[in-house]
């Protein structure tokens, strides 16, 4: 599945059809050995991931031919990527009940200028990341981003560069695999001390004729410190592959760097929803995409 972002959330009973593993099974099997690892609503429930249906699946034929039950959960989750290789598609594994809206490329512009705009204005010393998909895109940000990364510990760009570049006082430059699920996405994330928000989008298939502005995308975004922190970490690991290095000193970073305090949380994201409601001016209300109840 293209970017992981079309991924189903599976209750127990259907993982249960689909494997033949009863939900009383999938519950000892998560306390003993780590494994099925499935999301929690708000509610306690439990939710599966396709991917995670995928790994039981396998599981079983290992077991059944022959492979003691932690040898072949071992050797199965020994086959999984070291980080997550998609940024929307991470963050809705560790929050499924975030809810996406369908919005037009346009519309991602805008609100992705409210938020650097708010991150300038309180200036905030933090870590600011962009996935841009292609160079060009990000040569048409790219003085406004530089304009960011000088108030900023770390900006980071993820699009489809030919090399990795570090210049003083610019974002640095990571090169992505244009192929690979990060590059159909749009992302930012802005982790500081006292501001934290991060907007996820992937780009629907089948688009090819569409013009740039009307490009579609599924969104999600967020202003909680913890999930914007999560958002910061699986960032990080995008750019391993780009730039080992510099993933290695950001994932060391932020083992020490705190988490945004929001005192006045609510003065916050009402400052960022007026930024985001001044870009929006005359633009048509987004759709909401249906996701699984409860």
């Amino acid at each position: 599945m293209e970017g992981r972002a079309d991924e189903a959330w599976h209750t127990p009973r259907e993982v249960a059809r689909r494997t033949g593993l009863s939900p009383a099974t999938l519950r000892i099997w998560e306390e003993r050995y780590g494994f099925p690892r499935p999301e929690r609503l708000p509610s306690g429930h439990r939710r599966y991931a396709d991917e995670e249906v995928d790994l039981l699946l396998e599981v079983v034929r290992e077991r059944d031919e022959g492979r003691s039950l932690p040898s072949a959960v071992a050797r199965v989750l020994s086959n999984e990527p070291a980080h997550d290789e998609s940024l929307f598609a991470g963050l809705r594994r560790r929050r499924p009940d975030l809810v996406p809206y369908l919005l037009a490329k346009r519309t991602l512009v805008a609100l992705s200028h409210a938020i650097e705009d708010e991150s300038c204005a309180t200036g905030e010393r933090g870590l600011i990341l962009g996935a841009f998909q292609r160079e060009r895109f990000y040569r048409q940000a790219e003085k406004r981003w530089r304009e960011l990364a000088r108030t900023a510990d770390a900006a980071i760009a993820l699009a489809d560069f030919d090399q990795l570049r570090e210049v003083e006082g610019a974002p640095t430059e990571v090169p992505i695999d244009r192929s690979g699920p990060v590059g159909r996405e749009w992302g930012l994330v802005c982790d500081g001390a006292g501001y934290s928000a991060c907007l996820s989008a992937w780009e629907r298939p089948g688009q090819d004729g569409v013009r740039d502005g009307d490009r579609l995308f599924e969104t999600i975004w967020t202003v909680e410190p913890e999930l914007v922190r999560e958002a910061t970490r699986i960032g990080a690991g995008l750019t391993a592959e780009g730039a080992p290095g510099l993933a290695g000193s950001l994932m060391e970073d932020l083992s020490t760097r705190p988490l945004s305090m929001h005192d006045d949380r609510v003065g916050r994201v009402t400052a960022l929803t007026s930024r985001m409601v001044a870009y929006l001016s005359g633009d048509s209300e987004p759709r909401q995409l249906r996701v699984p109840h409860a």
